[in-house]
């Protein structure tokens, strides 16, 4: 007991200089928010000892003190008008860049300024929708009546019919082969219907406004000149952007690495592309991109808010890290909804994974095209399978917010989603060696069982070509291509997605460099018309 007496005492004294220490410090920031010295009595009286009055006057280390508080004071009570002022100095000092680039050379500022031109749209709704607002709905109220509505959507739906109809017989006219995958969209919709959980509650809105439009920037993307060329220069940027990971990775792995290995050409990507989506989502750029894009699907399709938002949410970040955004809410969230969420991280890309996809080879804008154009369509079969009959919580977008992460600083945030994607990469290392190991097994032991019986080559991909074969069919692909998409199918389907990806840059790479198109009985790449991986409704 003697020993442990000293440390005891130590400790103790210990504590009180820290307690003595905060106090003063509390003490100081007390009178520095009061405009008074540290020690002073707030209401001072006269006192007539002379040593008492010099007591009471504050100290030099005070008086050069006042300066610098009275200038934080005098910010406090200004805060909105200085950020007024610096928004509007970057404001102008942004145009007059602007103008600079556009007079100097127009073609090549024309990005930028296309990019001004959209920011200044959703800037000026933003406005006009907090003037006037209120305003217009009190106007539109009184034509809002019940069966002008229903004659109104009934009218709508009609024109869309019509539309389609006219479409189809114009566009099919000179290539009657497309209707094939307008078949297909037919035959695996109904698929769907026969599965749905609840048949009668099927909301045929969201099913067919979903469809509409994927339909909609799918002919935007690919049978219009403006479309084609915007995916085109974002698919081009992209690629650019994600070429500077080799500064990075050559300066940590060397030249020859990156140039000849697997692992070190195309997984740092993903490093890079997590570290630069945590950034965005730090600033908050995603956030809005993502609000945007939910409040058009809610508005269209009439569902909710929690889970459009985590549909838009997988356009750029993974099945993992989407219901991170509404994590608040999934506890009441309705099965239809957790359902959307878990469909929505099926239909999309990654983010980290297009960059790795891109580095492959793959056509960025096909791959950002297919993205963007999964997610209405991702929400509208799931409603399809899994109607909604409960009440759900979230209607309105009011009161759902989405989360910024926990970074403090924007270092931080670029450090977390660095720390991020080293799990996505260790578990794509370990599915690759496991999946490709696991499928040469299977083709080891299929090709011994098939020499039993005479059957030369039997493997998995002939057997997924075979099965396959009339779902890449109804996907309005080729007949001669059909085998080699149902194998990527296969692989993808059954194995990993990651491994078809890589076998499908191989076939890319084996038509640019101008092989033989068929060798024996195999064909060794395929024609340009094949778009993707997936059905034309849900690609991933």
């Amino acid at each position: 007991m003697e020993q442990h007496t000293p440390r005891r005492r130590q400790s103790n004294s210990l504590t009180s200089v820290a307690s003595g220490l905060e106090n003063m410090g509390v003490e100081l920031s007390e009178s520095l928010e009061e405009d008074q010295a540290p020690g002073s009595d707030p209401n001072p009286t006269e006192v007539g000892d002379s040593g008492s009055k010099t007591g009471l006057e504050p100290s030099s280390g005070w008086r050069s003190l006042q300066p610098a508080l009275k200038v934080r004071c005098f910010y406090r009570e200004h805060t909105q008008l200085f950020r007024w002022i610096c928004k509007g100095l970057l404001c102008t000092a942004f145009a007059a860049f602007l103008l600079i680039a556009c007079l100097l050379d127009f073609q090549r500022a024309l990005a930028l300024f296309v990019l001004t031109c959209v920011v200044l749209v959703f800037l000026a709704y933003s406005l006009l929708k907090r003037l006037l607002g209120p305003k217009l709905q009190r106007c539109v109220k009184p034509l809002g009546h019940p069966r002008l509505n229903l004659w109104f959507k009934r009218g709508l739906a009609l024109v869309a019919f019509l539309g389609l109809i006219l479409w189809l017989a114009l566009d099919t006219s000179q290539r009657p082969e497309q209707l094939v995958s307008f078949a297909g969209v037919c035959v695996f919709i109904g698929l769907l219907f026969a599965v749905s959980k609840h048949h009668r509650a099927v909301s045929w809105r969201a099913v067919s406004w979903g469809l509409g439009i994927q339909f909609v920037l799918g002919l935007f993307v690919i049978r219009t000149e403006p479309g084609f060329v915007a995916f085109q220069w974002l698919g081009d940027q992209i690629q650019i952007f994600l070429s500077y990971t080799e500064a990075g990775s050559s300066f940590v792995f060397g030249e020859t690495l990156i140039k000849d290995v697997f692992a070190f050409q195309v997984l740092p990507v993903i490093v890079f592309f997590s570290c630069a989506m945590s950034v965005l989502y730090y600033v908050g750029l995603m956030q809005w991109v993502i609000l945007k894009i939910s409040w058009l699907m809610q508005v269209t399709m009439g569902t909710t808010a929690t889970e459009t938002l985590s549909v838009a949410g997988n356009i750029f970040v993974s099945q993992n890290e989407a219901p991170l955004l509404i994590r608040p809410y999934l506890a009441d969230m309705t099965l239809s909804e957790i359902h959307v969420v878990m469909t929505g991280g099926y239909a999309t890309i990654a983010g980290s994974l297009l960059g790795a996809y891109i580095s492959f080879g793959i056509d960025a804008a096909s791959l950002i095209a297919a993205s963007v154009m999964a997610a209405p369509c991702a929400l509208a079969l799931s409603k399809l399978v899994y109607p909604e009959v409960e009440e759900s919580k979230f209607r309105s977008e009011e009161g759902v917010k989405l989360t910024y992460g926990d970074a403090q600083n924007l270092l931080e945030a670029a450090s977390n989603g660095a720390a991020l994607s080293v799990k996505v990469v260790t578990n794509i290392i370990a599915n690759l060696i496991a999946f490709l190991a696991v499928l040469a097994f299977i083709n080891a032991a299929l090709s011994w069982l098939g020499e039993m019986v005479d059957v030369q080559g039997l493997s998995f991909q002939l057997i997924c070509s075979y099965i396959l074969r009339p779902v890449a069919f109804l996907m309005g692909v080729a007949w001669e291509d059909c085998s080699v998409v149902a194998e990527l199918l296969g692989v993808k389907l059954f194995l990993n997605e990651f491994v078809a990806y890589q076998e499908l840059s191989e076939y890319k790479q084996r038509r640019l460099a101008g092989a033989e198109e068929w060798v024996g009985s195999r064909k060794q790449w395929i024609s340009v018309s094949v778009p993707s991986l997936s059905p034309p409704w849900g690609r991933e």
